[in-house]
């Protein structure tokens, strides 16, 4: 699944409306954008302004988009649901800003299901969890569950789960807008080395102008465009 661009993804003339109260409301408005590998970027912009909305487009999340979006040079928009579902598990991984997981699994019991319903086997699965939570400095809490853990911990669980089945695009929505500053330097720090480490791209929203400073590339979204 190789891009001839080099690309991981690009997005090319993308757009989307909303109607509300009878009146058609553009959010984006012909968005262009392509991430190298390994390469993470900071998407900024105020509250409202289309970023969680970008990022649920290339995640291929929902429909109603116009425009064209490439993930690993295969362009979704020509995909049945169920093949943007399999691109979507196979190529994708989510950080979100509230941890999700799952209350009754230890931390490393939610790192292997995501693998389980890929179709790795359970010692592997076991082992990349093992080795991912490690790595984010949780290696004497894989069996505690959520509850147990702290918050900068389960959202260090949450990033552990999104890298478990080796994606080639990692997206974050305001990863660290829960935590508090200490805490979300401590993540974002873990965050960004494991990304590095595995060689994929990173599209991260965020309102910390500091944070995004802090990545190889910012874009900023205005107006339902990227500047």
């Amino acid at each position: 699944m190789n891009d001839v661009g080099g690309a991981v993804v690009r997005l090319s003339g993308l757009t989307r409306s909303f109607v509300q109260g009878g009146e058609t409301i553009a959010v984006l408005r012909g968005v262009d954008l392509a991430l190298a590998p390994g390469e993470i970027v900071a998407l900024l912009g105020p509250s409202g302004s289309g970023k969680s909305t970008l990022l649920q487009a290339v995640g291929l999340l929902e429909g109603g988009f116009g425009g064209r979006i490439e993930i690993g040079g295969v362009d979704a928009s020509g995909l049945s649901g169920d093949e943007r579902t399999g691109l979507r598990r196979d190529a994708i991984g989510f950080v979100y800003q509230f941890h999700h997981l799952l209350p009754d699994f230890s931390a490393l019991e939610n790192v292997v299901l995501p693998q389980l319903v890929a179709g790795v086997e359970r010692g592997g699965a076991d082992a990349r969890a093992t080795e991912l939570l490690t790595l984010l400095g949780l290696g004497a809490r894989l069996t505690h569950r959520p509850s147990q853990l702290s918050g900068g911990e389960q959202q260090r669980v949450a990033v552990a789960r999104a890298l478990a089945n080796r994606p080639m695009l990692v997206l974050a929505d305001e990863p660290t807008g829960n935590l508090d500053e200490a805490t979300a330097e401590k993540v974002l720090d873990a965050f960004l080395d494991l990304v590095r480490g595995t060689g994929s791209a990173a599209l991260i929203a965020t309102h910390n102008e500091r944070l995004a400073a802090r990545m190889d590339r910012v874009v900023r979204l205005h107006d339902g465009v990227l500047g």
